[in-house]
């Protein structure tokens, strides 16, 4: 793993504000989509792109030669299983609070690299960035106009959402020598073949009438949130590592916050705020005790 150069920390931000607005568009979607279905919807979507690109490319598409079992773990775990958690959890809370809680990415994340990696290890000062960025969720949790008994177990599926991330992420490493573009599209490929059983037994997709605001921002989530971001994702994550990457979920917030109280016209308190800035602060500590290490 290479240290953060300028074009790394540019390809973080990029990602940071498509995933940031990524939440709202979630939020839009689950209007007329059901969770498992929106999930396979956006993934069918993403991967369309993705197809082109490696016929374009000349890529050869390995999602079901003899490493296969990866590309699957992967897609499951990567995909399949946050998509569908993130969307549960997004209907019920407020679009900038699920981007917020994604910010235990870095948390999660850096607990399994510890165990996971050779050359991620924790070390005591970048624990204690860590916590007190997750020290800043927590105080979500006291505000019961924000969380509540009515919605504060879709919270906790958010966060759990997030941490398949970084299982998927740890996965992910597994296969780092392969090509960014094969492995994005073999991993949505099994993605697919997971969630399109799901829909057809659990919800009743036929029946749905989707909006053409929920079908756009839905459209939107494959496109550029899912096929064009995972791409991004996959690139950062082999040059500069799982802990490097993670970092984009205390990037996430800021925009998730904007685009929430701008676009959704969705309530900020005092302890929302407070949280960020908590939160922003675990970042600095975090990346000033990361600096000069493989990451």
């Amino acid at each position: 793993m290479r240290e953060a150069k300028s074009i790394d920390l540019a390809l973080l931000f990029l990602l940071a504000i498509i995933w940031g607005s990524s939440f709202f568009n979630i939020k839009i979607a689950t209007y007329s989509y059901e969770p498992i279905t929106l999930a396979l919807v956006r993934v069918i979507f993403a991967s369309i792109p993705l197809l082109i690109l490696c016929k374009y490319k000349n890529i050869k598409i390995e999602a079901f030669g003899s490493g296969w079992n990866w590309y699957a773990l992967i897609g499951l775990c990567n995909i399949a299983i946050p998509f569908v958690l993130i969307a549960i959890g997004t209907a019920k809370i407020n679009s900038y609070l699920a981007a917020i809680l994604m910010s235990t990415t870095p948390l999660s994340g850096s607990i399994l690299a510890h165990f996971f990696t050779k050359d991620e290890k924790l070390s005591y000062k970048k624990s204690f960035g860590v916590l007190i960025g997750f020290g800043g969720i927590i105080l979500l949790f006291f505000d019961k106009l924000i969380i509540n008994s009515e919605n504060y177990i879709y919270a906790l599926i958010t966060i759990l959402g997030s941490t398949f991330y970084c299982i998927g992420g740890l996965l992910t490493l597994k296969i780092r020598e392969k090509k960014n573009e094969n492995v994005t599209t073999s991993t949505t490929l099994w993605s697919v073949i997971f969630l399109t059983p799901l829909s057809l037994a659990i919800e009743t997709p036929w029946n749905s009438n989707p909006t053409l605001s929920s079908t756009l921002s839905l459209l939107y989530l494959g496109i550029i949130a899912t096929g064009l971001a995972w791409l991004i994702r996959f690139r950062i994550l082999t040059v500069n590592g799982l802990v490097f990457q993670t970092q984009v979920a205390y990037l996430i917030p800021i925009f998730g916050i904007i685009f929430g109280y701008f676009l959704m016209d969705e309530i900020i308190t005092w302890r929302v705020l407070v949280s960020l800035v908590i939160i922003l602060t675990g970042i600095y500590i975090f990346k000033k005790n990361n600096k000069g290490q493989h990451n």
